[in-house]
């Protein structure tokens, strides 16, 4: 086993054993679980960050048998000077914050308030970095009070938390990639980032999914540029996408209506080295206050954009207030009408749709989920989407994917690629529904891409390739002629086979054609004579 291999299982196990800590004090399966689950992990990789990057500063911390001890004898003008240059990812410390300190600590009385007390403190020092902002601009701290979710014996349930963490170190890992967090950080929250009945739809993107939109975005080198998601929910999208860039060449903006989702991509931040973007992470609702603006007020533009937004959802409350005279440009083909039967199964993702389009920079890309219905709807709002992508030259391709590609949801969806630059056409249209293996995943089933064919979908877009029934490269003007469709099986050539023969053998194909229907024409005409000779004698009685 490798090393970093080693370390995810440890990873693992060390997440297992909270959970474990949690189902023995009642909060298995408990809604505030998460809120633990990931608070504890984040104080653990935030205290194990601080120690590594000390001791990458000082030697003699480095060299030290006990590093609280030598950190405590530090000068406090020397301190300080450490914490000046340690990184902005990493959060200060003090000496008494450390989880050492907190294990030391753990028989004193009221262990639980000690405990809470030191997560509040090291969130109120670190709060001008890793607070998430609403729209109504109050900040969300690091972390809360965790113990006040345990019924009774609290201080034995964190004296429990310390002692799993105090046996595990992150410092070996941390020059890890964005691979391994990925990873760990997908198995971090798997239990946490579902559609639990609420009203908002929380669903995880598969990591083909997020893996395609990326790699087809991000085809040349760029620097200093903006990412924004305008439905992130806990960030996989933006992880691929600045990984695909650099993350140090690229800056995060997000908006989320769930508060659960807008911490855990903060956590997802921290993890993958893009501290500097967590002011930009805004929990609130996009359609109806978007938050990012420049300083005119007029609405932030960016260079790529992803989003898998909820397709379905019932905003009938707000609706009408999206229906003003300043929002006419940005949702340019309409708002839906509220269904008075079924207002839950309003189509939400239109709206996104438009709202990204409005918010591309001049030569800005993005990569949408959407229901595969859309690329073929022949009236609505969606006809006049399409419409404006191809009159405003804008559109750069769609990939249908396979059904079940999500396991949450039976809806087909496809991905649907803009390029303000495009304008010179070369659209690739791409049906790669065929692809992929059905699994079963609980009571769902799922469909997973071999990496051979996430490689095909992406090469074969990025190269402009057409290939026989499953892409095509079509203009501007060919998308018109076909009403706007985006579907790749409407240009795909239909083919007739033909088979050569000779004179004599068309002759007597023909003649035996004539043979057989002249004798079919015979027996016909013997059945009507029968027909009507026996009608003839029925008689009523």
């Amino acid at each position: 086993m490798t090393k970093a291999l080693e370390f995810e299982r440890k990873t693992k196990d060390l997440i297992d054993d909270l959970k474990s800590v949690c189902a023995n004090y009642g909060l298995g399966n408990d809604g505030n679980e998460f809120k633990i689950i990931t608070q504890v992990f984040l104080y653990k990789f935030l205290n194990d960050k601080f120690i590594h990057e000390m001791k990458q500063l000082d030697k003699k911390l480095a060299d030290a048998d006990d590093f609280a001890a030598a950190v405590a004898q530090l000068k406090k003008n020397d301190y300080e000077m450490l914490l000046m240059q340690l990184s902005e990812s990493t959060a200060h410390l003090k000496p008494t914050q450390f989880i050492a300190a907190l294990f030391e600590r753990q028989n004193e009385p009221k262990f639980a308030d000690i405990f809470d007390n030191t997560l509040l403190d090291i969130a109120k020092e670190n709060n001008d970095i890793f607070s998430v902002m609403t729209d109504g601009g109050e900040k969300i701290v690091l972390f809360e009070n965790i113990s006040k979710y345990v019924t009774d014996k609290r201080d034995e349930f964190c004296r429990a938390i310390i002692n799993k963490l105090i046996h595990f170190s992150f410092e070996n890992i941390f020059q890890e990639k964005f691979d391994f967090y990925a990873t760990i950080f997908e198995y971090l929250i798997k239990d946490y980032n579902t559609n639990s009945g609420g009203k908002y739809a929380e669903y995880f993107t598969p990591h083909a999914v997020a893996k395609i939109m990326a790699a087809c975005l991000v085809t040349d080198k760029v620097k200093n540029v903006t990412c924004y998601d305008p439905s992130a929910g806990s960030g996989t999208l933006l992880m691929n996408l600045a990984h695909a860039i650099g993350e140090d060449k690229c800056t995060i903006y997000s908006q989320d209506i769930s508060q659960k989702s807008s911490n855990l991509l903060r956590l997802n931040l921290i993890l993958n080295n893009l501290v500097h973007s967590i002011p930009n992470i805004v929990k609130g609702n996009t359609l109806l206050e978007p938050y990012h603006k420049e300083k005119d007020g007029q609405l932030k533009k960016f260079d790529f954009i992803v989003s898998n937004p909820p397709f379905k959802l019932d905003f009938s409350d707000y609706v009408a207030d999206l229906n003003t005279k300043q929002n006419q440009q940005r949702f340019f083909a309409g708002t839906p009408n509220v269904p008075k039967a079924k207002p839950e199964g309003m189509a939400i993702y239109p709206l996104f749709i438009q709202h990204i389009m409005f918010s591309l920079a001049k030569n800005g890309r993005a990569a949408v989920v959407v229901p595969t219905g859309f690329i073929t709807a022949q009236s609505g709002i969606e006809r006049k989407i399409r419409e404006k992508m191809v009159e405003e030259k804008m559109l750069r391709g769609v990939i249908s994917m396979p059904s079940n590609i999500f396991a949450t949801t039976g809806t087909n969806v496809s991905i649907l690629f803009l390029d303000k630059a495009n304008t010179k056409g070369d659209i690739v249209l791409m049906d790669a529904s065929k692809l992929g293996e059905t699994v079963k995943e609980g009571k769902n089933q799922k469909t997973l891409l071999s990496h051979e064919e996430e490689d095909l979908i992406i090469d074969t877009f990025n190269k402009h390739e057409a290939k026989e029934d499953f892409s095509v490269v079509v203009s501007y003007e060919q998308i018109k002629e076909k009403n706007y469709s985006f579907s790749a099986g409407q240009y795909f050539e239909v083919k007739i086979e033909y088979t050569d023969i000779t004179a004599k053998e068309f002759t007597d194909k023909m003649n035996s054609y004539k043979s057989n229907l002249n004798k079919l024409f015979a027996e016909s005409k013997t059945l009507e004579t029968e027909i009507k000779k026996q009608l003839e004698g029925l008689e009523y009685n």
